[in-house]
């Protein structure tokens, strides 16, 4: 564990002796999980990263090159980073290897005055459970889950759940443990699970997502990257523009596809269907003059520039997302001659 070695001698330095002797990076495998990690500035934020589920990475794929999941968004905002990936499909950060490197870990970073977490789902459970340990000071969590202990959360009637009965869910890092940490957690309260993990993380500001499901894909706003600018957000400013956040998630309104995820998401209660069917025919009346009153005051460009980011790999996607533009501000130019060459 070559990082544990070299922040025991560094922690021996004076402050100015520690800046200079960064840059510093590297890998280890601590049993089933790898880490990497990628030091700067000493003054600037230091962020944990775990992965989520939906990868089956095997020790035969690390080498240099390789990066865990949200190490390289880390880098591009110039910030520290101790990236963790878990190795195979069914993980959930329990191998002793990496407690004991967490345990470690913890008394030796404490140069770095601001700690923050990330994480989605499994990695988000993880970023709850060693919170406290590794004392961050704010986290950013998508839908995760609190604990997979039966006694805790019965409600959790996934698949995974029995799964991960293999793992130990009695000895310590099994449940959340926020300790101080402040943040917000985003999630969609439709998913009952997901509604009833989020409940457990009472002192975090709760972002509701009507429609956006679970998954680390898991609605088209994702994929245009409005959830991936709000981690540059907090990673960046430790912080989020609740209100742009909102009016991004609210473009889900337009899209048809919006009540149908919604509808199925609620097809066993009668009662928000009636109440979901009535919402869709009012906004169906309502649609064009409301587009008409407020077309004026409507911020486009968050649209067009994640659309113009992705119109090379993603062009059918670039264009779904202008026509939505177009919806909002039928005589824009720039989105009118974008839609012409991307047709």
């Amino acid at each position: 564990m070559k990082l544990l070695y070299w922040l025991d001698e560094w922690l021996t330095l004076s402050h100015d002796e520690q800046q200079t002797r960064l840059p510093m990076s590297g890998g280890d495998l601590l049993g089933d999980v790898f880490v990497k990690y990628h030091f700067i500035d000493i003054n600037k934020p230091l962020l944990f990263t775990f992965s989520p589920a939906g990868t089956n990475y095997q020790e035969h794929d690390l080498n240099d090159e390789f990066s865990p999941w949200g190490f390289q968004l880390a880098q591009k905002q110039q910030v520290n980073v101790i990236a963790f990936q878990h190795l195979g499909i069914s993980n959930w950060f329990r191998h002793r290897n990496l407690l004991f490197f967490l345990e470690q870990l913890a008394p030796l970073i404490t140069p770095f005055n601001e700690r923050l977490g990330y994480g989605l789902s499994r990695g988000g459970f993880a970023v709850g459970a060693f919170a406290n340990l590794l004392k961050l000071d704010k986290v950013l969590l998508f839908h995760p889950v609190s604990t997979k202990n039966k006694a805790l959360a019965p409600w959790d009637d996934r698949s995974s759940t029995d799964i991960a009965q293999q793992f130990d869910w009695e000895q310590d890092y099994h449940d959340l443990d926020l300790g101080n940490a402040k943040g917000h957690i985003i999630y969609d309260p439709t998913n009952r699970i997901d509604r009833m993990h989020a409940k457990r993380y009472s002192q975090l500001t709760h972002l509701r997502v009507f429609g956006m499901g679970h998954g680390t894909h898991a609605t088209y706003l994702s994929k245009f990257g409005f959830y991936k600018q709000v981690a540059v957000d907090f990673i960046r400013d430790q912080q989020i523009d609740i209100a742009q956040f909102r009016l991004q998630t609210k473009t889900l309104r337009f899209k048809e596809d919006y009540y149908k995820r919604l509808n199925r998401a609620n097809k066993s209660s009668p009662h928000r269907l009636d109440l979901l069917s009535k919402a869709h025919n009012i906004l169906i009346d309502e649609k064009h003059a409301h587009v008409q009153e407020h077309q004026a005051n409507i911020d486009i460009q968050p649209l067009i520039d994640v659309a113009l980011k992705h119109q090379e790999q993603h062009p059918k996607d670039a264009i779904q997302l202008l026509e939505v533009a177009q919806q909002l501000a039928p005589d824009d130019p720039l989105v009118e001659h974008k839609l012409k060459q991307l047709k």
